[in-house]
């Protein structure tokens, strides 16, 4: 890449996470450090197409570290996605004097971005911001660390009303298509089962695993089930057939959900995001183009855009095994 960079436009999309805000800061201080123009586009690719965006300074990012959300909004948009929308964007981009983009979001904003720079030869840099830690190239997305503590701090307060009333929690966790949120949490707040899309543990081990756990001594139970998990139908049929086959249990089930995506960023993600989006700037200003920034063993690297996007993510097998370990 030959061009000159600018002025660089910086956008949040699809799923928001904790600290892209954090990482947006990054971005825009790292443009004026390098007296570099900085836009914020807001809504991501559908405010890209209606030209959505603003001046951003160093000022423009004061006490945001702290905030969840994205204070640049984001969307999916439909539009984008055909050839059409896109020459809009090109168009609003080129108008705007748009130089490249860094784009904050995961695997679809990643491809939005991808096909985006393939087909006009636009300079892009991915920051990956999901709580679901399923993007290849990097041990670590932005957001993740947070939910973790979101969802242990919230089994933490479940297992509680369990203990008082000798109850079963199943507790249902984000995790479409991977089990690291079911999985890391599950361990760390030290429930009996770990259901995984990973892992198929099957009805009848799951019964025999909670009658183990009732002749142990065990009055309350509490098993994590990651939302792609495809051991029942969904969670509330898993309580079902619980309470068929195991009467003695007392059931409740508690889908966490969004609230995961909320909260302040912990100490971890909004330095993750500081170093990530230093890195996206100086990266561009190198020349570099279609990269995700990724951290591997506390460095920062830089996976190709197209690698991130078709590449999957291993479960941590080791962890796994602790997970065994921990349950009898």
């Amino acid at each position: 890449m030959s061009i000159k960079i600018n002025k660089i436009g910086v956008m949040t999309s699809g799923g928001d996470s904790p600290g892209m805000n954090a990482a947006i800061r990054a971005v825009v201080r790292t443009c004026a450090f390098h007296q570099i123009n900085c836009v914020g586009i807001y809504r991501g690719y559908q405010g890209l197409i209606e030209g959505d965006f603003k001046q951003m300074n160093a000022r423009s990012v004061n006490n945001i570290i702290n905030k969840g959300g994205t204070i640049l909004k984001s969307a999916r948009s439909k539009e984008f996605r055909t050839k059409e929308g896109r020459i809009t964007a090109y168009a609003k981009a080129k108008e705007e004097g748009l130089d490249a983009l860094v784009v904050i979001g995961g695997d679809g904003s990643f491809t939005g971005a991808m096909v985006f720079s393939q087909q006009f030869d636009f300079p892009v840099m991915g920051i990956p911001g999901t709580i679901d830690n399923d993007i290849y190239g990097t041990s670590s997305t932005l957001g993740y660390d947070t939910a973790l503590n979101t969802v242990v701090e919230a089994i933490d307060k479940i297992r509680d009303t369990a203990s008082s009333h000798n109850r079963l929690f199943f507790v249902e966790v984000m995790g479409r298509d991977v089990g690291h949120i079911a999985l890391n949490a599950g361990v760390g707040a030290g429930a009996e089962e770990i259901l995984i899309p990973e892992e198929d543990l099957g009805k009848e081990r799951l019964i025999e695993s909670l009658k183990r756990s009732r002749l142990s001594g065990k009055s309350s139970s509490i098993v994590v089930v990651a939302e792609g998990d495809k051991t029942g139908e969904n969670v509330f049929e898993l309580k079902d057939y619980v309470e068929e086959n195991l009467p003695e249990y007392e059931v409740r089930v508690s889908v966490l959900g969004h609230m995961q995506r909320g909260g302040s960023p912990s100490c971890w993600d909004r330095v993750l995001a500081s170093r990530m989006g230093v890195k996206a700037v100086e990266s561009l200003l190198e020349g570099k183009t279609n990269f995700m920034v990724g951290i591997k063993d506390t460095k920062m690297v830089l996976c190709p855009i197209e690698k991130a996007v078709k590449g999957e993510t291993d479960i941590n097998l080791e962890l796994l095994r602790v997970s065994d370990i921990m349950t009898t």
